[in-house]
């Protein structure tokens, strides 16, 4: 299938729509949890653990990190020509759908991880600070239309 036919851009459209819904739903999502966390502060009990507070925070750390490593091998040049090659167009699009709501859903499970070790110590901070780095990466991972074409148009020229 050619990139400019109507197929291809019709399948661009379904795709980037399916992933750019995801992203955003689970950006609201993670930004409801810090709501749930402000409201349910004057109901939770203070229970102090340093040691769930620093593994939280090195498993988000990890986690972030791993979204940006996670997104640059899977949109890797060499990588794309290959599925370009075996796949064609329609594998090209599936690619970068399925890599983004992979990446999106990396973001939402920081902004689990602070939202359970809130409920777990009782301090509603841990929740602000995950979907904070969480909101980062959704922002990372938000699919462009412009982006998912020039890809498309890059590589489906060479194959």
């Amino acid at each position: 299938m050619e990139p400019t036919s109507p197929e291809a851009q019709a399948e661009l459209t379904r795709r980037h729509k399916s992933a750019a819904t995801t992203v955003i739903g689970l950006l609201v999502a993670s930004i409801l949890l810090s709501l749930v966390a402000l409201l349910a502060d004057p109901y939770l009990i203070d229970k102090p653990d340093g040691n769930l507070n620093m593994a939280v925070s090195i498993v988000i750390l990890i986690l972030g990190l791993g979204a940006v490593v996670w997104r640059r091998n899977k949109f890797n040049a060499t990588r794309l020509q290959a599925i370009v090659g075996l796949g064609g167009v329609q594998g090209l699009l599936k690619t970068l759908e399925k890599t983004t709501v992979q990446l999106a859903l990396l973001a939402s499970a920081i902004a689990l991880a602070g939202f359970v070790t809130t409920l777990l110590t009782g301090n509603p901070w841990q929740t602000y600070r995950a979907s904070a780095i969480a909101v980062v990466v959704f922002i990372y991972c938000y699919p462009t239309k412009s982006s998912w074409l020039r890809t498309l148009y890059r590589f489906t020229d060479k194959a």
